[in-house]
């Protein structure tokens, strides 16, 4: 009788996503037993095991390995990308549950879906193939579609929802298409084996189907992260949804389409770096400029962060363009810092809302600094920093991806971020001049100070002004990361 031998799998690699599965699968079985007034107990069950998972991360820093056939890696780029994930999701599930009970919309079924969502994005940071990637696109897409429309009372939460699930659709098919005109051309979906065979066979480099490959997934990469332009999913989604998710979609989702970005084209399409350079030039500056100049027209402070958003893609884009260590590095330390300093802004955000009126307008927040000085101060450092201003990570993400770019000779791209992002300051100081200078036209007595939520600024004031102050830390991290 022929003995069927089982292959050994190693399931390091991936490791801290079956944690996070394990507890997502979990936490839908306590579900169904725990009061609908005692949800905020799955909160606390799910940053247990987003804890998990950060401590198998740490585990493996340094000790790169793969498995799967080499469908799946564990190397520094990727662990470096998941502690993102992870500090986004903990960011997102500690200001989750105020909002959520205040809304009337506290479901279980939420902190599943961020543990299935920051799983997908794990996947695309750590996919070696083109299916691992797009199976974690998917993983990811299909939990943020029901976030995004989670408030089911809530209209534009529904329009949210719909709106990014029919484009987000629509940008997943370039991107399959793309993967599957690369195989026809390369015979291959692993991505380093898609370079080997281009090394070795030279005329593929030529072949229009290549060409037009990387072109479409190019285009599906540039829809996740709210490139221009594929950008205009984002104002209306980041409006509709509910706050906690629009801090989540801005910083974890973002830094997941860089990542599998990243991989894709400095991997598996090196020889038409030439080619991606300009495109990746002509796109950092649409987006940034697009960005910048539609968030200065806003009243609306979510549709202003949207646009914000679009922009702070734009200046991640200038330092993917210089194709080097140090703008490669530049865009980690951003992608981190940038999830301290975005979701610390809804945070406060979602404080001074209340039910059924969110108070979304610039104009709501005169006086915000009279009443409440010490949250005042915190929303001040967040937007210092999303604006480019010393002492904050902002400033120094900033200056290492124009540096980047300075090194890589697109001394041009890294004059018109600066101009970009001189012209941000004076939205995000719209903001404060409301605060600080304005006269209060409310009490904020209906504001309730949640725990969970105040813990939750905290940690993003210090991830803000830590790096700021002493960024050599995770800088010499996010080296130690570069695909580079």
């Amino acid at each position: 009788m022929e003995t069927i031998v089982l292959p050994v799998i190693n399931l390091a690699p991936i490791m801290p996503e079956i944690i996070l599965s394990v507890f997502g699968m979990a936490l839908l079985l306590v579900n169904v037993f725990v009061p609908s007034e005692q949800k905020a107990y799955l909160g606390y069950l799910s940053l247990v095991g987003i804890i998990a998972a950060g401590v198998s991360i740490v585990g493996g820093w340094g000790v790169p390995l793969d498995s799967f056939s080499g469908s799946v890696v564990q190397d520094n780029f990727a662990l470096f990308f998941k502690g993102i994930f992870l500090l986004s999701a903990g960011l997102t599930i500690l200001i989750s549950d105020h909002y959520m009970k205040r809304e009337g919309c506290n479901q279980g079924e939420l902190y599943p879906l961020i543990l299935f969502a920051t799983m997908g994005m794990m996947l695309m940071a750590s996919g070696t193939d083109l299916m691992t990637v797009f199976l974690g696109l998917e993983v990811l897409s299909v939990s943020l579609y029901v976030l995004a429309g989670f408030n089911r009372a809530n209209l534009k939460s529904n329009e949210a929802g719909l709106k990014y699930f029919l484009l987000g659709a629509f940008s997943t098919g370039f991107l399959l298409y793309g993967m599957a005109l690369t195989y026809g051309a390369t015979g291959t979906t692993k991505i380093p084996k898609i370079a080997e065979f281009v090394a070795a066979n030279g005329m593929v480099a030529q072949s229009p189907m290549f060409y037009i490959g990387m072109l479409l997934m190019a285009s599906g990469f540039a829809f996740k992260i709210a490139a221009a332009p594929f950008h205009m999913w984002t104002p209306d989604v980041y409006e509709g949804a509910p706050t906690p998710m629009t801090a989540f979609m801005s910083a974890g989702p973002k830094a997941a389409g860089f990542a599998a970005f990243m991989r894709v084209l400095i991997v598996a399409f090196p020889t038409l770096k030439a080619d991606w350079s300009d495109l990746l030039w002509v796109l950092a500056v649409l987006t940034m400029t697009i960005g910048n100049l539609i968030a200065l027209n806003q009243d609306n402070i979510k549709r202003m962060l949207a646009y914000s958003s679009i922009a702070h893609a734009g200046y991640a884009l200038v330092g993917f363009t210089a194709g080097n260590a140090e703008g490669a590095a530049g865009i980690l330390f951003y992608m981190l810092s940038y999830a301290f300093m975005n979701i610390g802004a809804f945070a406060i955000i979602i404080l001074v809302g209340k039910k059924g009126e969110e108070n979304n307008n610039v104009a709501d927040y005169a006086g915000f600094a009279t009443k409440h000085p010490v949250l005042a101060l915190a929303m001040a450092i967040f937007l210092f920093s999303l604006a480019g201003m010393p002492p904050t990570a902002g400033f120094i993400g900033k200056f290492y991806l124009f540096s980047g770019a300075i090194k890589a000779g697109y001394i041009w791209l890294a004059i018109i971020g600066v101009l970009n992002s001189a012209a941000s300051v004076y939205y995000y100081l719209r903001v404060m001049v409301y605060m600080y200078m304005k006269n209060p036209t409310e009490e904020f007595d209906w504001m309730t100070l949640s725990p969970a939520v105040m813990l939750c600024i905290l940690i993003a004031v210090v991830g803000v002004i830590i790096p700021g102050v002493v960024p050599s830390y995770l800088l010499e991290l996010a080296q130690k990361a570069v695909l580079l």
